[in-house]
């Protein structure tokens, strides 16, 4: 059976040790000229609105999109070494892409608040990125809003693949706006608590399916598998 998963990277995938953090301050300070005076929030968001929030509390104008991307880019490509030497990728997640890309009938890819350029150096600093079909997958540049991107990744996956407007769609992330996402677009959600949020607090978001973290191969297949009869 047909199924389009979507995987989250950040606290999902990979822990970056506060690296994706640097790349925002890094990108801020070389638009800006200065040091931000406080971290980035991220929390699942876009890299569109994080820079903005960056900036508006700064107070300082947005500079355009282009500009903006083009730092994230640059600061991200030179922090690959440091996230391969601090981060990781979190347990289970190299054989759950590994079975999900096997599945026949499915296609895997992600749903990313990241820009594109960085959500591969983030993949391919564990060795990741060769088990998803990254051109299908929706990132950070794509829309501010993380409930916009599902249906970028589904006009991509026809496009790319013929797959049926209507496939089942399902969004794994750590957080509560990957399940809104999810139940705002009419896709299934499972969350993992690999993040800063608990079980019980992704379960009162709305998430049915929620695991501690993906390291049960067995058990993340089959709640996948779940999903393809809907």
């Amino acid at each position: 059976m047909e199924l389009f998963v979507l995987w989250d990277i950040d606290h999902t995938l990979i822990e970056n040790a506060g690296v994706s953090k640097e790349i925002y301050a890094a990108a801020f300070r070389a638009l800006s000229g200065r040091e931000p005076t406080e971290p980035a929030r991220t929390e699942g968001r876009t890299d569109r609105l994080i820079m903005h929030d960056m900036f508006a509390r700064e107070g300082l104008p947005v500079p355009d999109w282009h500009f903006v991307e083009t730092a994230l880019t640059q600061a991200g490509e030179a922090r690959l070494e440091e996230l391969r030497r601090r981060g990781t990728a979190l347990p289970g997640v190299h054989d759950a892409l590994k079975a999900a890309s096997a599945q026949t009938g499915w296609v895997s890819s992600v749903l990313t608040g990241n820009i594109s350029a960085n959500a591969r150096v983030k993949l391919a600093a564990f060795g990741l990125d060769c088990l998803l079909d990254l051109p299908v997958g929706a990132y950070g540049a794509d829309a501010e809003l993380r409930p916009h991107l599902v249906a970028v990744a589904r006009e991509r996956a026809q496009r790319l693949h013929d797959v049926a407007a209507d496939i089942p769609t399902v969004l794994v992330g750590d957080t509560p706006r990957d399940v809104e996402a999810a139940l705002t677009t009419g896709s299934s959600v499972l969350a993992v608590a690999s993040g800063i949020h608990t079980e019980e607090e992704l379960t009162a978001a709305g998430a049915v399916e929620v695991l501690p973290d993906l390291s049960d191969t067995k058990r993340v297949l089959g709640i996948l598998e779940s999903f393809a009869g809907h």
